[in-house]
């Protein structure tokens, strides 16, 4: 059944991200600051200067307030557009209110900063380019064309063309830098919130399964007893009704009915996983229910379970996590997805450590990406043809991060590295020369403790559906 929240992960998450009550609470802000300083400006600091036009401007802002406010819902979310065109607004009456106190003279011209922040913060990357070139254009302009600041005496407030010069290159190299700097951070910040999303769903669908099987053995359990008690009162009747034909075949079909729910229960317990004895198995039997799903794909898996010393005594039995079976299933997938006919996965336990290692024979990481193995949305660019070796493949690394992330949360540490140089010759190639996988655990992390594996299970606890 395909996974419809999952459209979650591709659609575009920034759209209706700016809240116009948000942007409304700004321009307020904006208002009152343009206010006082322009009564500041007037009154305190004796300059002179257009303070009808200026309110003019500051007034604009406030109709656009009002307006807004009584046309729209106070939950009102913009799209990409409407949110431009605020911003564009913003931009616009601001540099016409410089243009009226001095230009780039006006050591508030650093404001026009704002709104090619927020662009960055909230829009696409073509909606940010197009209010960073027009914000660019419009603080070259002020550099050259401004109503000069004068004060009451006639003297004109300016600062010597070098530094109005250095102040305009700072603009345009702040502008660059925090629209950059703000996009990429939140662009990461939405990467890694969406890959966290998809791990939390892989994790809630291998729990729900879990639950799912502890349910079908719980029903095996409970109704095993009735059905056999219908079968011996079935098996009795059956002896006593030889002179009513009629009545016996109605038993016997009764008979056969409850051999078949029995049969039905069977096959369905053994998927049953809430049984107490199988919240615990050896890490071999965890490894192969992790591996199973891929085993059939035309790749040979090789299996290898061995202690490291002679004192760490046999296999260690291992809690039966979802996480831990989900992230071993999607580093296998992988490794089956990419090699070339053998995929290898041993197991090394210590005293101290368990320790798995996955490895294929397939080309292995590419060694540009990876460092960022793990990362989430991690891909190279497009290439010209398909890969002929999974064509279907986008190689977002979104399943390596689900699988490195649920590892993590059980206590595992985790490395990526490829099995050889990809230098060498065909004859000095290993033969596990694709990518590998190594995963280790504190053994005290996972491992079940030993008064639950050799006593008495006690009674299973009820499910929580």
């Amino acid at each position: 059944m395909p996974d419809a929240h999952l459209d979650l992960l591709t659609t575009n998450a920034r759209t209706g991200w700016v809240r116009l009550r948000t942007l409304i609470n700004l321009r307020w802000l904006a208002i009152i600051g343009q206010t006082g300083s322009v009564l500041v400006a007037t009154t305190w600091l004796d300059l002179t200067m257009d303070i009808g036009l200026c309110f003019v401007a500051i007034g604009a802002s406030i109709v656009f307030n009002i307006i807004s406010t009584l046309i729209y819902p106070r939950n009102k979310r913009l799209s990409e557009h409407e949110t431009l065109l605020a911003l564009l607004f913003d931009l616009s009456q601001l540099v016409f209110l410089l243009y009226l106190t001095g230009g780039l003279n006006n050591p508030f011209a650093l404001l026009a900063l704002a709104p090619v922040t927020i662009a960055a913060t909230s829009l696409s990357l073509r909606s940010t380019v197009i209010l960073g070139a027009v914000a660019v254009l419009l603080i070259t302009m002020l550099a050259w064309f401004y109503e000069p600041l004068r004060t009451n005496h006639g003297d004109i407030l300016k600062m010597p063309d070098i530094f109005i010069t250095g102040f305009w290159i700072a603009l345009i190299i702040g502008l660059v830098f925090l629209a950059f700097y703000a996009r990429r951070v939140t662009t990461e910040t939405e990467s890694m919130s969406q890959a966290l999303i998809a791990t939390q769903m892989a994790l809630s669908r291998e729990q729900k399964l879990t639950d799912l099987g502890g349910v079908v053995a719980a029903a095996a359990h409970e109704l095993g007893t009735p059905l056999a008690t219908i079968k011996l009162v079935s098996s009795e009747l059956l002896d006593e009704l030889d002179e009513c034909p009629s009545l016996r075949d109605d038993i016997e079909l009764i008979r056969q009915q409850a051999d078949r729910c029995r049969d039905i229960l069977r096959d369905m317990g053994r998927t049953g996983k809430d049984d107490m004895l199988t919240h615990h198995a050896p890490i071999s039997s965890v490894v192969r229910e992790a591996v199973e799903p891929h085993e059939g794909r035309g790749k040979k898996i090789h299996f290898s379970f061995t202690p490291k010393t002679l004192a760490a005594g046999e296999q260690p039995s291992v809690q039966r996590k979802p996480e831990i079976i989900h992230g071993l299933r999607n580093l296998v997938q992988n490794a089956v997805d990419f090699a070339t006919e053998n995929v290898w996965v041993d197991v090394i336990w210590s005293e101290n450590t368990v320790r798995i290692v996955i490895a294929d024979d397939g080309r292995g990481y590419p060694p540009e990406l990876i460092g960022r193995i793990g990362d989430p949305f991690v891909h190279k660019r497009r290439p010209r043809h398909p890969d002929p070796h999974r064509p279907e493949y986008e190689g977002m690394g979104l399943g390596l991060f689900i699988a490195k992330t649920l590892l993590e949360r059980s206590g595992a540490e985790i490395t990526f590295a490829n099995g050889s140089d990809p230098f060498l010759s065909a004859e000095e190639t290993p033969r596990r020369r694709g990518a590998i996988v190594e995963v280790i655990w504190p053994r005290k992390a996972i491992e079940q403790d030993a008064a639950l594996v050799h006593g008495p299970l006690g009674k299973n606890a009820p499910l929580e559906v």
